[in-house]
């Protein structure tokens, strides 16, 4: 990674690439540099948000969708997740092409300030656990998928 010595640095894209590289993730990278992980029920997008690029954003979305007539019980998962863990926020996305409404976790950390690569390491390593926990609790747990 970039390393600076024990100065915090930038987050970019290209660092966020590098962990990926290093946790042994592979991703594709899409036009605009966002990166995205694919598992075997779920994607990972990776990318920078924000004014100036500064908000490190990890969304993770099953490649299941639910029905639109389990709305109330896909929200009523998504607010038990969101009640009982604490590092992804879970949310229903709106309805697709199809009708079906997408389930999504994401993380969205500011890092105006930098960080060091460890620390970009462990940011990148938590939200893709937190993406397959939050997946395999939709598909065992909460039932929904």
């Amino acid at each position: 990674m970039a390393s600076r010595g024990y100065e915090p640095a930038g987050v970019t894209l290209d660092r966020i690439g590098t962990a990926l590289d290093m946790l042994d993730i592979r991703y594709l990278s899409d036009g605009d540099g966002n990166l995205l992980a694919m598992w075997e029920r779920h994607a990972v997008l990776f990318t920078m948000e924000g004014p100036e690029d500064e908000i490190l954003v990890i969304r993770a979305r099953p490649h299941a969708t639910v029905a639109f007539e389990f709305a109330d019980r896909a929200y009523r998962a998504v607010n038990e997740w969101n009640h009982l863990h604490r590092f992804a926020k879970a949310y229903v996305g709106d309805p697709t092409l199809r009708g079906e409404l997408p389930i999504y976790a994401e993380t969205q950390v500011p890092l105006r300030a930098g960080a060091h690569d460890a620390l970009v390491v462990e940011l990148v390593d938590c939200g893709a656990a937190v993406a397959t926990a939050f997946v395999e609790w939709l598909h065992s747990e909460a039932a929904l998928l």
